[in-house]
């Protein structure tokens, strides 16, 4: 008989970061980092699963998990094979479903869901293939990978052929770049010192620890106050020293011309670029932002709904960093989308990770950009913090502020059993011993 999925399960997954304040910054000063999980379940004899999973900070992540469970008439019931082999149609058939789409379109609720959904089927993917996510995307032929992409909205700027074109291009030496990849990993840059939550002696000392443990860039939060990002960043610089990298996030603080006065303010610290300085909604607002705070740099993206408004952001020169975040958009197709549109317009990745298992998905991202589309490692850099990796089966390991390509097959997302019994909200254990949030 044939192999068929047969289950879409969800979870509400809580961590209560806010009592040590992690992950605080200027619009978001209490978070409880969150996956609205799921698990895609099958009949094949080898029992492999799906795991995928929308990232929220607390509340709101019912109404997260919920969406996910709307998918799945999309999935169950599905033959196996067929589903794996056609996951371009998979996305397109859940991104338009007219009724579904409404809600957005293509953005929101219910595309962070379709994200969930779309990864574990590429994690179930790969778990069958033997291979970890970025390996089995640059296997892929061209032909294959355009196929994944959506390109509606997008050939005013990039066509099929052009993107045929760029990862033509990329594949002389990939043999050369996955030995070397394994050999030295992926460039990561640190936040872990930067919450707006920290007190100044816990922010030097991070800060040091940061630089010896190889990180070359590190990232702080601003935008609460300028006098204390004033501070906070004269005492990052001095414990970092004039060489290492300091970035900063505004987090969508400002109004645009609030952000150009501001960043001016901070400009004497040379800061690499600033981050979410304005609403992610708002294209001109960034190109503005940009042409004046020059030659700060603009980053942004995590916040970004779509391959469209990405679109917009590069034809402006809005952006000088893009920062795609693996399970905001519709999961890895409309990602490869973005990676494709990013090399045509020449602007380096960096990814948005942090939060909970961010960091595990999108080193697959960057290392499959680097081996496929773009073929290089230049001002490239993957955000990292170090909280909640314990809770994966197989979490990020970073050596000398290098990420180490992942060798176990899946997207890293899988989360332990323990974690999915204490961290249920409400009524996991966990959430038993602490305030509702």
């Amino acid at each position: 008989m044939t192999a068929r999925i047969t289950s879409l399960r969800t979870y509400d997954i809580r961590f209560p970061t806010s009592q040590e304040l992690d992950g605080s910054d200027a619009m978001n000063p209490d978070p409880d980092y969150s996956a609205a999980y799921v698990i895609i379940g099958t009949d094949h004899p080898d029992r492999h699963e799906g795991h995928g999973f929308a990232f929220t900070i607390g509340r709101g992540n019912d109404i997260q998990t919920t969406a996910i469970s709307a998918l799945e008439p999309y999935v169950v019931g599905r033959p196996l094979q067929a589903t794996l082999d056609d996951l371009g149609g998979v996305w397109r058939e859940m991104v338009h479903d007219s009724q579904l789409r409404w809600l957005g379109p293509e953005k929101g609720v219910m595309h962070m869901a379709i994200s969930a959904v779309v990864n574990a089927l590429w994690d179930l993917r790969a778990k069958r293939a033997g291979k970890p996510v970025w390996k089995l995307l640059a296997d892929l032929t061209p032909e294959e990978l355009v196929d994944l992409v959506d390109f509606r909205y997008l050939s005013d700027a990039l066509t099929p052929g052009e993107a045929l074109d760029i990862l033509r291009r990329a594949e002389p030496g990939k043999v050369e770049r996955e030995a070397y990849l394994l050999d030295h990993g992926y460039p990561g840059y640190t936040t872990t010192p930067g919450w707006l939550g920290y007190d100044d002696a816990k922010l030097a000392r991070l800060c040091k620890e940061a630089v010896a443990d190889g990180f070359t860039q590190i990232k702080l939060k601003v935008g609460a106050d300028v006098a204390d990002d004033v501070r906070r960043l004269a005492i990052a610089r001095e414990a970092v020293g004039p060489t290492v990298r300091i970035a900063v996030d505004a987090n969508q603080r400002w109004d645009v011309g609030q952000a150009i006065a501001w960043v001016r303010e901070l400009a004497r610290f040379d800061p690499w670029w600033v981050e979410e300085p304005t609403s992610p909604d708002d294209v001109l607002g960034h190109a503005t932002i940009a042409r004046a705070i020059s030659p700060v740099r603009v980053a942004t993206g995590e916040h970004v709904q779509n391959r469209v408004v990405f679109k917009q952001l590069l034809q402006s020169g809005a952006i000088s960093y893009l920062q795609l975040d693996a399970a905001r958009v519709a999961g890895v197709n409309e990602n490869v989308a973005i990676l494709l549109l990013a090399a045509k317009f020449g602007v380096p990745v960096c990814p948005h990770a942090g939060g909970v298992g961010l960091c595990e998905l999108v080193q697959h991202l960057s290392m499959f950009d680097y081996m496929a589309v773009s073929g290089s490692m230049e001002n490239r850099v993957i955000e990292f913090v170090d909280h909640l990796h314990e809770h994966f089966v197989h979490p990020v390991v970073i050596r000398n502020g290098n990420y180490v390509a992942p060798t176990s097959p899946g997207f890293s997302a899988t989360l332990r059993r323990r974690t999915l019994v204490d961290y249920a909200y409400p009524d996991g254990p966990v959430w038993t011993e602490v305030p509702a949030a």
